[in-house]
Formats: C-alpha cells, structure tokens, sequence
C-alpha cells in the first residue's frame, strides 16, 4: 500500500474509527491565545472539568495586548484586559505552560509553536485558530478548531474528525529571487480561487517548494487555510530536522535520535495516491499583490485589475462589491497606487529572515512622509534576535515604528486599527472588509513589496526599486 505524508500521519494518530466514517484522533499537542482560550478554561472550570495532560497544552498572550513599547495588561480593546487576567488566572490554577507579557518566550502562537519546538513533524496540533495549519510547514498535522472542540481535546487529548480528500500542489521551475512563498500561496490562490482547496488537506510539494527555507515554508503552509484547505503540510526534511535541533521543547539525545529515525519516513510514498494535483510553474510567478477584498484577488504587481465577469451573477456583484470598497476600477494598474500605511507582521510574515529581508531593502532609505510604517515581530525572541542584528535601528531610522510582539494590526477586534479609507500594504494573510479597520483598504503582499511601497508611498514592484539603486 503506498500512502501520502497526509495519510502516514493521520492513521499514526487514529484512536478508533466512527461509525459515520470519522475517524477519532489523539490530539498530541493544544495551544490557547487569550482570546478564544480565556472561553475554553472558562467552560472547563464551570463545568468542573480538568485538562487531561496539562503538560502538552501552552498558552501565549498575542491576539488582544498591545504592542506599543513599554505595554501593561491595559489593551485598545474594549474588554480585552479581562481576557488577560482571565487566560492568565486559568492558566496558572490548570499548571499549564503560559507565555504571558513579559516572558522572553511570548509571542503569536504560531511562531513560538515551531520556534519553541512545540510543533514537531508528525504531531498532531490544535489551536482555536484558523492559521494553526501554519505549522504543516515543519510536517505537523495541524488544524484550527472552535473553542468547544478545544474543551473536548483538553479534556480528552482526542478530537474527531472526518478524513479529507488529499491535493498535491507541485511548485516546479525556476522562480525569480524576488519571488517569495507570499507571492507563490497568493498566486495559487488567485489561480485556482479561496474555495480551490475546500475539503482536501494539501500537501505541498516539488523542487521549488524543497529549496525554501524552513520559515517560508511555514508561510506557504499559513494561507492554506485561505485556499479552504482543511490544512497545508510539507515534507520534513534535513532543513527541518537543523532548524528544531537543541529548541527547548524538542527532544534530546536518545529520544532525539528515535525521533529522526521516525521523521525521516515521513514523506509521500512514490505512487501514493492523491484526488487532484495541480502543478505551478515557478517561472510564471512575479512579486504578486491583492486587488480585492479576498485572497483570490491577486495579480502580478505589474498587472491590472481584472475586467468584471459578464452577465448577471453572484461572482459579478461580488467583484463589483469588492471594486467599490477599494475604490478601484476594472483595468486600472495596481502598481503606482498611493497608500498611506505599511504594515510588516502577522503569522505569516513576521518571523526573522521576513524581517531581514524588509531591512535590506529600508537600509539607508527613509520612508515617504505620506506613509505610517508599522513593523510587529512574531515573537519576543524574534523581536531580540533583530534587535541583535541591528535590525530595530535599521526600520527606525527608516521610519517605521518598531513594536513588541503579537497579532497587533493583523485584524481589527474593536481596538487599534487604521483609519477609514486608508490603503494599506499589508504582509498579513487576509483583505476582507474592515479587517484592520472599519472601511480600511488592504493590498496583501510580501514583506519586500510592503517594503518597498513604504518607501515611495505607493505599491511598488521591488525589482524596479532594486534596478533603481
């Protein structure tokens, strides 16, 4: 029998199979933020429920807290100093390992998951969080989940679900060095649409997607969710096994060589079956920006707004709908639009190498007057690591403001957020309306075009920057 990553995994982890076809997992590993978590240890403790292995579950604190310097429990957010000292509170009364402000170790879940060695390949992770899939990038199994099925996997360290189909994506020939896993996830999505990957788990794969390094990778795997996968996973390989040697939380001497023995057999069998494959040629990718008010309006950043589909439809009015929140027009060229703001952070982008791949392009420039330049590290330790390179001073004497670590401008929950009507270069992984800030006008782009536009004070293609100096 030849089986895929997806497959090996999931039936490693299968407790017993459903009667309606589902199958019950064990769950290996649970992360908690303080804003769906707080609920989660919430209902726990009023329904005199304990977690099952306090060990395996973590907390951090990264989607309500502030990230201005200097930050207490007070946030911007109408209540959200209570989900602190709640999640905080619960935490502490359950024994679980909590990342709280002012740990060297907090950070926005999905990057501490892999910087900590948490997630490790062939696990199987959770979080009440749709970017969990995130971690598919170092070869977990992981997946968001709503804050009941939480409770029940606390509880229990297993969860039921229903096996998806599985999808190959290959990335082959020879991409540009200006392109990045950015612009590959936002060219798929715009190719195939935000519904191309529903009810499939997509494993990513071919000789493009094996010279990324381990944290584009984890990029790739973040937005699989906005393909509608039920998760995005990749084959680890030696990149992985270096990048998690000697993390806190990964495993040491002889359980360190069992571990390798195991993660080395973790790759699709040769003939393995998939229900569809698609193939993406390198070679047809440019520096790609979004358009619209959904991940699949994207374009090459040279390109234009597409025209409106003809006739009288749901996909017509939903263009036109999206057109009319941008205050954008069929045809019109993206590139040279002006924008206000540029913000660098998110689970998508916020790790290290996306930091140092911004402040080479910042270095020695200053950003336009126009603009209000923003950059959030993933992480405290992230945060540290470019404040050891010199990389703080690099965006601050270019003008961006530089922040503590979290989730910060990624999304809007009724506290900080940027102005109505304000357009925005963003290397965060979602454009809908209002999503950082009601009526706000946000271009998903690499952590280079965001760069680059913040210098000029309009989307810019890097690569004429580049040529330019």
């Amino acid at each position: 029998m030849k089986y895929t990553l997806f497959d090996k995994v999931w039936n490693d982890h299968v407790v017993t199979q459903q009667n309606d076809g589902s199958s019950l997992l064990h769950i290996d590993r649970i992360f908690l933020h303080e804003r769906t978590g707080s609920a989660a240890l919430a209902s726990l403790e009023a329904s005199g429920r304990k977690i099952k292995n306090p060990l395996h579950v973590f907390c951090t604190m990264d989607h309500i807290v502030d990230t201005f310097p200097g930050r207490t429990d007070q946030t911007t957010m109408p209540g959200g100093t209570e989900f602190i000292k709640v999640t905080r509170d619960l935490s502490l009364k359950e024994n679980i390992t909590l990342f709280d402000l002012g740990d060297v170790r907090q950070g926005i879940s999905h990057v501490v998951s892999t910087e900590q060695g948490i997630a490790l390949p062939g696990c199987t992770m959770i979080c009440p969080d749709s970017h969990t899939c995130t971690l598919g990038g170092i070869g977990a199994l992981a997946t968001g989940v709503g804050s009941s099925e939480c409770e029940h996997a606390l509880v229990t360290e297993t969860l039921k679900f229903t096996k998806p189909k599985q999808m190959r994506v290959i990335f082959t020939g020879e991409k540009q060095s200006s392109v990045t896993a950015k612009d590959m996830i936002l060219h798929l999505i715009a190719l195939h649409s935000a519904a191309g990957g529903s009810g499939y788990a997509v494993e990513f794969a071919g000789p493009m997607v094996e010279s990324l390094d381990v944290e584009a990778r984890l990029t790739l795997c973040n937005m699989a969710v906005e393909f509608s996968a039920f998760t995005g996973i990749i084959a680890p390989d030696t990149k992985v096994f270096e990048y998690l040697k000697g993390r806190p939380y990964a495993p040491v001497d002889e359980l360190w060589e069992q571990a390798m023995e195991y993660w080395s057999t973790l790759a699709t069998d040769q003939g393995a079956h998939f229900d569809r494959e698609i193939i993406i040629d390198c070679a047809d990718i440019a520096p790609t920006v979004t358009w619209g008010t959904s991940p699949q309006h994207a374009i090459s950043i040279d390109g234009q707004v597409p025209a409106l589909i003809s006739g009288d439809s749901d996909s017509r009015r939903s263009m036109e709908q999206a057109l009319n929140y941008m205050g954008l027009e069929s045809g019109q060229s993206i590139e040279g639009l002006p924008i206000q703001a540029a913000f660098i952070g998110s689970c998508t982008n916020s790790r290290l190498s996306d930091l140092r791949i911004a402040a080479d392009i910042l270095k020695g420039r200053k950003v336009s007057a126009n603009v209000r330049a923003i950059c959030v590290p993933g992480s405290t330790q992230v945060k540290l690591a470019a404040e050891k390179e010199g990389l703080d001073r690099i965006f601050l004497d270019a003008g961006f403001e530089w922040r503590e670590s979290g989730c910060s401008m990624c999304f809007y929950a009724g506290g900080e957020g940027f102005l109505s009507g304000e357009r925005v270069i963003t290397s965060t992984n979602r454009n809908f309306e209002g999503r950082q800030g009601p009526k706000c006008r946000s271009h998903l782009a690499s952590p280079a075009t965001v760069a680059a536009s913040a210098l000029n004070g309009t989307i810019t293609d890097v690569r004429k920057l580049e040529h330019s100096t």
